[in-house]
């Protein structure tokens, strides 16, 4: 796109302020004059070939621009009757540098939002900017609209009438026909008529769209008053605030464009999304918060970087108080709604404004988001997020997952809540979950190498943290190998028993005989296993059956005490019990003389007690172990019934998910 500035007019009307320079170099601020001004503009968005029209002080002009060092190719067209003639004379004097191209025309005088400029620029027609809210002007130029196209320009015209301002973008075709009809009035000797008359005698309509620039400012300077006036408008524009959200880790040409937009509207804050926010309703990031807010930082359209601890924007919008909020338009719907709704509740009682931008959906930017998900399936990467989460959030939850499809239900299931969302943090593979998919009884008869293929088919397909059931661990000297398999697999925590001999599910607990482990091998057992670790992400925890074994809370404490000192990274404290008293007990206790290492709950009897209860007591980790595997047997069981029933299938279909939707679970790659 090429830019033609018109400059070659005598400002009379500016008085002193025109008599030794021409009216384009009047200071509009401390900084900037008009043109300096439009030329900054221009290149920042991304134009680089301007032609300039010059007239009076042609010299002081041409040397002027040469040295603002813009960086722009500039074109000086100089116009020898500029005393004489209008601006239509200017044009037809440059026409041989404007032909073939696609025109960004404007009036030497005009001062102007960028987000007006960048909006016109962004048009895929023909179009000239008008207003609907401001007055029409007696004396300078309205457009006439029909069916939503511009029909004439001038300044007589009032009825179905714009006022409008010498700000075209202009198609190579509309360019060419313009110039056509300029230069036929012009050799017709028709030359102090101003350029729109030649543009009102191109036939039809259809061709020139209105671009609605409302309030903001595109205006004249034309008189000492309008000086005053747009200079008082600008100081007005350039203390604005904008404020935009950031959860991103991969910094793509659609943010920058985001970004771009946003500093167009004013002083850019940029709220960068807290981890624990990002990761409460999309993938883990990549980047670190702190990291993040170092890129943003280095960003130069953005003024200032602040932490946005919340999905909520409402903490920062109360501090800053912007004028506007930028967003992409993907939050109308969805999880974020209930966001938005707050943030436009929060503006009109401040008096802001909420500017929502077309999301980038380019194909190039899910690749970088398919391949930050890959990145983040790494076993090296996945190893580490459990405790970072751990550390982050201080309560992580677990489902059970049994396969690739329920791990997948695991990555992807969230629900709204409170402004945002709630997801599971991480997949818990459950040696009773395990050996039920595959028709065995859960007595560790299903082997380690088997139970391995579930762990690949899950991080085939997933990204998040897996926790694994270990059992007992087996034998010591086998219990050192499946550490480091899990380890290299990219599983975050192991999770042994205190028991030995044939392993029997903890919920039968005293009627079947299950033999509990002394404190001393036991303890053997955890410290080889954290000899045998590479890495100091991976987490083994012991688990402690002394309240399923009715052998006492002492009993229970001593061992979880004895644990932490041969090394365990966390404990894991089990009751069958509904009432969740002795898990409560354990944890005070516990706390009392450990502050620091991680306790894990499975509440699958003691169900009724909430996360956040958990919490308050100090649990870390709280794991719903079987319950997708307890769902869906009921309900295939359900389905082979109804279809034996009714000798047919259609009965059953009302409990059945439609396959496109289970297929949208998975992934194509």
């Amino acid at each position: 796109m090429k830019a033609l500035i018109l400059n070659s007019g005598l400002g009379h009307r500016m008085g002193a302020l025109t008599s030794d320079q021409p009216k384009c170099m009047t200071e509009i601020s401390a900084r900037e004059t008009i043109l300096s001004r439009q030329l900054r503009l221009l290149a920042e968005a991304g134009v680089r070939d301007v032609v300039m029209t010059t007239g009076y002080f042609d010299q002081v002009l041409t040397s002027y621009c040469r040295g603002l060092e813009t960086g722009l190719n500039l074109t000086f067209v100089n116009n020898p009757r500029y005393a004489e003639t209008n601006y239509i004379y200017s044009i037809y004097c440059a026409r041989e540098h404007l032909r073939g191209q696609e025109l960004l025309l404007m009036h030497g005088d005009l001062v102007f939002e960028p987000s007006v400029l960048a909006e016109i620029m962004a048009s895929p027609e023909s179009s000239v900017k008008v207003s609907s809210t401001l007055p029409l002007p007696e004396k300078d130029f309205k457009a006439v609209i029909r069916d939503g196209w511009v029909e004439r320009i001038g300044v007589p015209f009032f009825e179905n009438a714009l006022e409008a301002q010498a700000l075209y973008h202009l198609l190579p075709a509309d360019a060419d026909r313009w110039l056509d009809r300029i230069a036929e009035l012009c050799e017709a000797g028709e030359t102090s008529c101003y350029a729109e008359e030649a543009l009102n005698r191109l036939t039809g309509i259809g061709w020139l769209r209105p671009l609605d620039a409302g309030d903001r400012l595109c205006a004249e300077i034309d008189t000492p008053e309008d000086l005053k006036a747009v200079s008082a408008r600008l100081a007005e524009i350039e203390n604005r605030t904008v404020y935009l959200c950031f959860s991103t880790d991969l910094i793509h040409s659609g943010h920058i464009a985001l970004l771009r937009r946003a500093r167009q509207l004013g002083k850019l804050i940029v709220g960068v999304l807290g981890d624990e926010a990002v990761a409460s309703y999309k993938r883990f990031p990549l980047v670190p918060f702190r990291e993040r807010m170092a890129l943003i930082q280095s960003l130069s359209m953005v003024d200032q970087v602040v932490p946005q601890r919340t999905l909520s924007y409402r903490e920062n919008l109360e501090k800053y108080r912007p004028d506007f909020v930028v967003h992409g338009d993907d939050w109308v719907t969805g999880i974020q709604a209930p966001i938005r709704r707050e943030v436009q509740e929060i503006l009109a009682a401040q008096g802001g404004k909420l500017v929502e931008f077309p999301y980038a959906r380019e194909e190039s930017y899910a690749d970088l988001e398919k391949r930050a998900r890959l990145e983040a399936a790494t076993p090296d990467f996945r190893r580490g997020r459990l405790k970072k989460l751990l550390a982050m959030k201080g309560l992580v939850t677990a489902l059970e997952a049994h396969s690739g499809l329920t791990g997948l239900l695991v990555e992807e299931t969230r629900v709204a809540e409170d402004g945002g969302a709630k997801q599971f943090d991480a997949m818990w593979i459950s040696s009773l979950c395990d050996s039920t998919s595959r028709g065995k009884p859960d007595i560790e008869l299903v082997d380690m190498t088997s139970r391995f293929r579930t762990v690949d088919e899950i991080c085939e397909v997933t990204t998040k943290p897996i926790i694994f059931d270990g059992d007992t661990g087996g034998m010591t000297e086998h219990f050192v190998y499946t550490v480091r398999s899990l380890e290299r697999m990219g599983v975050s925590m192991v999770i042994i028993e205190d028991k030995t001999g044939l392993k029997k599910n903890s919920l039968f607990g005293t009627e079947v005989v299950q033999t509990q482990d002394s404190i001393e091998h036991f303890s053997e057992k955890i410290a080889a296993g954290k000899r045998a670790q590479r890495t100091k992400d991976f987490m083994i925890c012991a688990r402690i059956e002394s309240l399923i074994l009715e052998r006492g809370m002492e009993d229970a404490l001593a061992r979880a005490f004895a644990f932490v000192q041969a090394g365990a990274d966390a404990i894991m404290i089990h009751s069958r019990k509904k009432d969740p008293a002795e898990i409560f007990e354990f944890a005070e206790r516990f706390r009392r003389v450990n502050q620091a290492v991680p306790l894990v709950v499975v509440p699958t009897s003691f169900n009724a007690v909430t996360e956040e209860e958990f919490r308050a007591r100090g649990v870390n980790v709280v794991i719903y172990a079987n319950q997708l595997t307890r769902s869906a047997f009921p309900a295939m069981k359900r389905t082979a019934e109804t279809i034996l029933r009714n000798h047919r299938a259609q009965e059953a279909d009302e409990g059945c998910m439609p396959f496109r939707d289970i297929i949208r679970l998975i992934p194509e790659e």
